[in-house]
């Protein structure tokens, strides 16, 4: 699946929020996601990142 900056995804677990769903801020080697919930940034590897990622939302 291909993701770009803006698509919102759905991952497996749920931040300690509550939310599941995450913002895609950059991509490349490395994922950088924004929580939609409380708007948390994190990087990740991409291996780690196409792993967590249940779907795409949008």
């Amino acid at each position: 699946m291909e993701y770009n900056i803006g698509d919102i995804v759905e991952t497996k677990k749920q931040h300690p929020c509550g939310s599941k769903q995450w913002k895609i801020k950059r991509v490349g080697v490395d994922f950088k996601l924004e929580c939609v919930g409380c708007g948390h940034e994190i990087t990740l590897e991409r291996p780690k990142a196409l792993k967590m990622i249940k779907k795409k939302i949008q």
